[in-house]
C-alpha cells in the first residue's frame, strides 16, 4: 500500500542512556536532553519545528495525566500542534509513524516526535502488574496474567510445533547483549554465553531473566521533514520509504485460524499443513511487514534489507519476529540465529543497537529510539554518536524498525532507505 502524500525524510534524532533509574532528572528533562542533541546536531531552532507528536505508554508509570503537554511546555513547542499517541509496546512505532503521516498529509512541514517512560517509580513487580492491564481486564488480568507468562506460552508452542530450542532463544541474548557493549546509551551490555542465559533465574519456562527486556527510564526525539525541508536541514536525510500497521484480537484465543499472507517470495505450498497463527506467530507483525514491503517495492525480504531493529522484549519474539517479517520462513526462526545470520557481520544484522532486551525498554521511547539508531546506520554516522564504528553496518542502504504491542495487538513496521 503506497501512501500517497508527500516524501517524509527523517533528519535528526537525539537519544538519553537508557537505565533502570535516573532519579535526578524528571521525564521533562531527560526529553529536552534527548531533543537538544537532536536540534543542535542539525542546528535548528524551535521556529523551525512545526509541531509535535508525544509518545507515552502509561499514566500510572508516569504518575501524570497529559504529561505530553507538560513535555510540549518544557521544550518551548507550545502552542504548535500536538498529540499523545498510545498503543502499549507499540506506543514509539505508531508516534512516529504519525509524525510521517502529519508530514506527508501537507499538514506540517517539520514534526518533532518525542518518547518517553519513566518506569523506576514501581518495584518490577508493580510494574509488571501496571504493563499487565495492557490484557483484557476483563478475563486475563483477574486470573494473574502477566505478559512474561503470556510469551512463555507462546515459546512453549513454538518449540512444539517447530522444533526451537531453549540454547536457540538464549543466543539471541547472548548476540544482543553483546552488541551493547559497543553501545554507549545502553541499559545493559554484557559479555554473556548460553549457559549463563539458561543458569539465570527462571522467570516463566523457557524464558529466563535474561530472556527478558528491563524496565527502564528512558527518552527518544526524532526530527522529520518534508523534502523540500529535508535538504535544507541537512545533505544527509533519510527517506522514511513506506509503513505498514498490523492489528490482531487482545485475547490470543481469540484469534482464528487462516492462511499465512504470503510475500511475494512464498507459496501456499511453504506453509500447507501450518496452524496459522495458532499461539507460535504474530499475524499483526506479517500485515504491517506486507503492508510495508509493498509499499517498498520489496519482495524478497533478507536480499533487499541491509539491516533491521525488531523488538525483542522477550528472545523468544526475536525468533518469531524474523518468520513475521520474512527474513526467513515460519518455523525456521531457530536456524536463522543459529546460522549466525542474524548477528553483526550476518547476513542481515537484527537488533545491532542491542534492542530492547540490552538496550532498556521504556516503552514510550523505544520505537523512536529504534528510529534513531537506524538513522544513525543509514547516515552512517554511527561512530560520530556511540565514538565507536564496531556496530556499523556495512554501507547500508535500506532498513526496517519495528514495533510491537500485547501479545501481537498492534505492531508496526516502517522502512526507511539511505538517500547518499
Amino acid at each position: 500500500m503506497k501512501h500517497g502524500g508527500r516524501n517524509v525524510y527523517m533528519v535528526s534524532g537525539g537519544v538519553t542512556k537508557f537505565a533502570k533509574a535516573t532519579p535526578e532528572m524528571d521525564f521533562r528533562l531527560r526529553v529536552k536532553k534527548a531533543f537538544d542533541y537532536a536540534m543542535n546536531d542539525v542546528n535548528l531552532t524551535l521556529n523551525d519545528i512545526d509541531g509535535s507528536v508525544a509518545s507515552y505508554f502509561a499514566d500510572h508509570f508516569q504518575r501524570q495525566l497529559m504529561a505530553g503537554i507538560m513535555v510540549q511546555d518544557y521544550l518551548g513547542l507550545t502552542p504548535k500542534p500536538s498529540k499523545r499517541v498510545e498503543g502499549g509496546g507499540a506506543t514509539g512505532g505508531l508516534a512516529f509513524q504519525t509524525g510521517f503521516e502529519e508530514i506527508a498529509s501537507g499538514r506540517m512541514d517539520t514534526c518533532a516526535v518525542y518518547g518517553f517512560e519513566t518506569m523506576s517509580h514501581v518495584n518490577t513487580w508493580k510494574g509488571n502488574e501496571f504493563i499487565a492491564l495492557a490484557s483484557d481486564t476483563n478475563f486475563d488480568y483477574p486470573v494473574g496474567g502477566f505478559y512474561t507468562g503470556y510469551y512463555a506460552m507462546m515459546a512453549v508452542r513454538h518449540m512444539h510445533e517447530f522444533g526451537t530450542t531453549v540454547e536457540q532463544l538464549a543466543k539471541v541474548s547472548v548476540k544482543n547483549h553483546k552488541n551493547a557493549l559497543h553501545n554507549p546509551y545502553a541499559q545493559s551490555p554484557m559479555n554473556i554465553t548460553v549457559s549463563d542465559v539458561r543458569n539465570s533465574p527462571m522467570v516463566a519456562y523457557p524464558l529466563t531473566r535474561l530472556d527478558v527486556c528491563t524496565m527502564s527510564d528512558g527518552a527518544a526525539v526524532a526530527l522529520l521533514a518534508s523534502e523540500e525541508k529535508a535538504f535544507e536541514i541537512t545533505d544527509r536525510p533519510v527517506l522514511i520509504k513506506s509503513i505498514g500497521t498490523g492489528t490482531d484480537t487482545m485475547r490470543l484465543s481469540d484469534r482464528p485460524m487462516g492462511k499465512v499472507p504470503l510475500l511475494p517470495n512464498e507459496k501456499e505450498s511453504d506453509y500447507s499443513n501450518l496452524k496459522y497463527p495458532g499461539v507460535h506467530s504474530f499475524r499483526a507483525g506479517r500485515t504491517a511487514a506486507k503492508e510495508a514491503y509493498e509499499g517498498a517495492g520489496i519482495t524478497d525480504p533478507i536480499e533487499e534489507l541491509d539491516l533491521v531493529e525488531l523488538h525483542d522484549a522477550y528472545t523468544s519474539s526475536e525468533i518469531q519476529t524474523y518468520e513475521d517479517l520474512g527474513l526467513c520462513k515460519y518455523g525456521d526462526g531457530g536456524k536463522f540465529i543459529d546460522e549466525g545470520k542474524s548477528e553483526i557481520k550476518g547476513k542481515i544484522p537484527v537488533n545491532p543497537s542491542g534492542g530492547l532486551l540490552a538496550s532498556g525498554h521504556p516503552v514510550g521511547a523505544s520505537g523512536i529510539m529504534q528510529s534513531v539508531f537506524m538513522f544513525w546506520q543509514l547516515q552512517r554516522t554511527v561512530k560520530k554518536h556511540f565514538k565507536d564504528d564496531f556496530l556499523q553496518v556495512n554501507n547500508p542502504k535500506r532498513g526496517l524498525i519495528h514495533s510491537h504491542a500485547g501479545t501481537g495487538t498492534y505492531v508496526t513496521a516502517t522502512i526507511m532507505e539511505a538517500v547518499k
